[in-house]
């Protein structure tokens, strides 16, 4: 079983930074390997939970406070990240960002140690729990993750919409 992630960008920058990535990814691995001998019954739940509190660190420490979700996407869909990711703004409104990555390093790094496509997904999932953190930090923002490459779809595809008010 093989996941489709093929990069395209070459610049010597990117690609060092995907290789942090990927390093990170692998640390991510081989930590949750270790939970899962450790604590059978638990470990997904530490994974998470750790992983959440991460995204709620960046979530508190890297973004400006603010409900505009334009404002929001310019830092956390930056220049940089974009070409790491291969990201596409499919949609940007004042109620909508919709965000394709066409390349993930973190599968590209599960990819070394795992082609089973159920654990990949699965740590996929785990390390969206960051995201999560982060988006939780916004209160007037809600995050879905509608598509994924660890699923073999292609891409993957994170929505953040702002919560209606109820007035």
């Amino acid at each position: 079983m093989t996941i489709k992630n093929e990069k395209t960008v070459t610049d010597k920058h990117v690609e060092d930074l995907r290789k942090a990535i990927e390093h990170r990814a692998t640390w991510m691995y081989l930590l949750i390997d270790e939970f899962r001998k450790v604590n059978p019954k638990d470990w997904e739940k530490l994974a998470r939970a750790a992983i959440f509190r991460c995204g709620c660190f960046h979530g508190n420490t890297r973004f400006t406070k603010s409900g505009d979700l334009r404002e929001f996407a310019k830092e956390f869909a930056n220049e940089t990240v974009r070409k790491i990711f291969e990201m596409d703004v499919v949609e940007l409104t004042e109620d909508r960002l919709v965000i394709d990555f066409h390349y993930c390093p973190l599968v590209a790094a599960w990819c070394q140690f795992t082609q089973n496509r159920e654990e990949i997904k699965m740590l996929c999932d785990i390390a969206m729990e960051g995201d999560r953190g982060i988006i939780s930090t916004f209160p007037e923002f809600s995050m879905e993750l509608q598509k994924t490459i660890a699923a073999g779809e292609g891409v993957c595809r994170l929505s953040i919409t702002k919560k209606k008010r109820d007035d």
